[in-house]
């Protein structure tokens, strides 16, 4: 089979998900090594295996971003997909099962059910794909098969069903019970996936029955024909279970419940024939859904080859030598080597060089990839993730990815001076990469503000600064954009008088402040008369007062809130000068703040807390005790969704806290919402400190 030119009906798109350490690379090692697209198995211990590539994964063991790679099962082409399962890195696993049809969920029969595997069978949900579900490590000390499914039942998915029986456990586990075919298959050899097929033993033959029997009534009941029939004559054939099995699948009326040993080689075989005999197609989803960028109009295209070209990137590799790679789904029409398409989400041109297939970090060229395909392209100048390619004539924009808003953030400064720029390329490369990556340069403060998904990911980001881009940055505590404002009212003067031979400088002007509503900002208002200070001086005399509302008087904040009347004062007919009165203003709001009862305001964020039912109470003392305000609690899914307000200061580093309270089961998001006074008792403390930092 030439893997480009595969008809879009035997195409197997599949995400491979779980937490971290359920074993999701080693199967997927293992799928590609039955199939015959690698000839030895790697490992995961000894950085060999064909997903875990990248050198962070090597260095730590474990997935931290998608690959792709494929092979050819009985007919059909498999696209696999080899996930992350650490929640810092679950926005590229969620990019990625965007664009597969179904996802393959791994369960640790000693561990069970995590934190992770909930999220990611979300997003499978969310996306409405065709699931399957296979316990794994049998082989491993307090492996419980059973023990699992009633976890799996319990908080994924009530309709999960065997479809396999292990045979022994733990060091004892050789082999599975295949429950459509009621066989046993015995392996035999190390990792070698050669197995004997057999019968049943005794020991086992009832509960085989007995699992039997309940598959056969859920199939049935999915298929009102198959039911007719059930009911009739009391079984089912095999070709009837498993077509009524695939339709119960791709309906989602059913998740089958498979086990084995990854790390053993035992029962990955039935994973692919499932895979490949039950799991849809591209053809057995619904066509996709877009907008036509021209007017916003719905538009629909099928899975066909001879239909336009519309593909959607979910991934974005960057490599400082090779290039960008762009990673994709072609939804519908073909994508060629050599060809140019239309960008719809920048609104441009975009050349595409030579079409590959990608098996981990290996290449693989091809001239054209078909509807229902994923693959990649080298070197697209400005394609990102979530963009749309299409044909230009008949345009199209699909649905984007979701990127998250970052949860921590952390200013960063170059170990080196004059690094500034090469930071900036740096930061950019890897933003384009890691898309849950956002950089800002912080308007009041001037850092530059490095947000992700947590510390460890955004530690990562450092790392690969330095490995990819030679580059070494610091990771700092940010600094709260404190502001300042007042609560009296004040007149005060401000002089600027200066005789220097010849022309001197002078500038007089009188002003009065007083404080706004919290939110209005700054006015200005000219209550001149008589000429006091010439029109010509007005303008210069609020640019000072700007100027100085920038630098603050308290701690240095920018002041807000506050209302500035020009109301007297005096010229000079050959020594003023927009200079003089641009001084003269300055000096006179600097003082009149002082004047006027400063004090500090800080921001005020809101926050979105979900956790688990049992972890509501301490969630909500927690924030209390970092002076929030719990404003509602709402139910959503299996836990509730906590919306509060709370300062800045109390949640710059809030996601390691909530993850030590909730087991990493509690999920947030923040935002800026308004500004308020730091409270009497901490604000002569905190400006304190504030001076102390700047070393006042």
């Amino acid at each position: 089979m030439v893997m480009s030119e595969v008809e879009i009906a035997r195409i197997r798109n599949v995400a491979i998900v779980a937490h971290g350490g359920a074993g999701k690379t080693t199967l997927t090692e293992a799928m590609l090594f039955d199939a015959g697209a690698i000839s030895r198995l790697g490992k995961v211990e000894d950085g060999t295996t064909v997903t875990d590539f990248d050198e962070d994964e090597i260095k730590r063991k474990m997935s931290v971003s998608s690959a792709f790679a494929f092979c050819e099962w009985k007919g059909c082409k498999l696209n696999l997909i080899d996930t992350p399962g650490a929640s810092i890195f679950l926005t590229d696993t969620r990019n990625c099962m965007r664009v597969v049809d179904g996802a393959v969920v791994v369960v640790s029969s000693v561990s069970g059910v995590k934190v992770q595997t909930e999220k990611v069978w979300e997003y499978a949900e969310a996306e409405g794909l065709a699931r399957a579900i296979i316990v794994n490590k049998m082989d491993r000390e307090q492996a419980d098969f059973f023990r699992t499914l009633e976890d799996i039942r319990k908080n994924l998915c009530p309709v999960a069903t065997p479809i396999q029986l292990p045979i022994g456990t733990q060091a004892s586990f050789r082999g599975v019970v295949d429950l459509l075919r009621m066989k046993a298959l015995i392996y035999q050899g190390e990792r070698a996936g050669k197995f004997s097929e057999g019968e049943i033993p005794p020991d086992l033959r009832p509960k085989a029955e007995q699992l039997q029997s309940a598959l056969v009534e859920v199939i049935a009941d999915s298929d009102d024909r198959l039911l007719e029939k059930y009911l009739e004559s009391g079984t089912l054939s095999y070709d009837e279970m498993k077509a009524g099995l695939r339709r119960a699948v791709i309906m989602g009326k059913l998740v089958p419940v498979l086990c084995g040993s990854a790390l053993k080689n035992i029962g990955v075989q039935l994973l692919l024939d499932l895979l490949t005999e039950v799991f849809p197609s591209p053809t057995d989803r619904e066509a996709s859904v877009g907008i036509d960028p021209r007017n916003g109009e719905p538009l629909v295209r099928e899975s066909r080859e001879d239909a336009p070209l519309s593909a959607l990137v979910c991934k974005t590799l960057i490599d400082p030598y090779a290039g960008k790679m762009t990673l994709f789904r072609v939804y519908s029409g073909t994508l060629s080597s050599d060809s140019s398409v239309y960008n719809s989400t920048k609104g441009c041109k975009e050349r595409i060089g030579q079409t590959v297939l990608l098996q981990g970090k290996n290449q693989v060229p091809v001239p054209v990839i078909g509807a229902g395909d994923l693959g990649a392209v080298v070197k697209m100048k400005e394609t990102g993730t979530g963009d749309t390619l299409c044909d230009e004539r008949s345009p199209i924009r699909l649905e984007p990815v979701r990127i998250p808003h970052p949860i921590i953030e952390y200013a960063i400064v170059p170990k080196t001076r004059g690094d500034d720029e090469k930071m900036s390329l740096g930061l950019h490369r890897l933003q384009e990469e890691d898309p849950s990556l956002q950089v800002r340069r912080d308007p009041q403060t001037k850092e530059i503000i490095l947000a992700g998904m947590g510390k460890a990911h955004l530690e990562m980001a450092v790392e690969r600064l330095k490995r990819k881009f030679g580059l070494e940055v610091q990771m700092k505590t940010p600094r709260v954009p404190y502001k300042e404002t007042i609560h009296g009212r004040t007149e005060v003067q401000g002089k600027h008088k200066k005789q220097t031979g010849g022309h001197g400088q002078y500038g007089d002007c009188w002003i009065r402040l007083e404080p706004l509503p919290r939110g209005e900002g700054y006015e200005f208002v000219n209550h001149v008369v008589g000429g006091v200070i010439p029109k010509q001086y007005i303008p210069a005399v609020e640019r000072g007062i700007m100027e100085a509302m920038e630098e603050g008087s308290l701690v240095g904040y920018p002041v807000v809130d506050v209302k500035v009347t020009l109301y007297d004062g005096s010229y000079h007919a050959v020594d003023s000068s927009e200079m003089a009165f641009r001084v003269a203003g300055s000096l006179a709001f600097k003082k009149g703040v002082l004047q006027a009862h400063p004090t500090l305001l800080e921001p005020i964020m809101t926050v979105e807390v979900m956790v688990p039912d049992e972890c509501m109470g301490d969630v909500v003392g927690d924030l209390n005790s970092r002076r929030g305000h719990v404003m509602g609690v709402e139910v959503k899914g299996k836990g509730q969704t906590i919306k509060a307000r709370v300062p800045m200061a109390e949640v710059l580093e809030y996601a390691t806290q909530l993850k030590a309270i909730t087991g990493d089961r509690g999920d947030y998001t923040v935002e800026f919402s308004h500004y308020d006074e730091v409270p009497q008792h901490l604000r002569d403390r905190v400006i304190a400190e504030l001076k102390k930092a700047k070393g006042e």
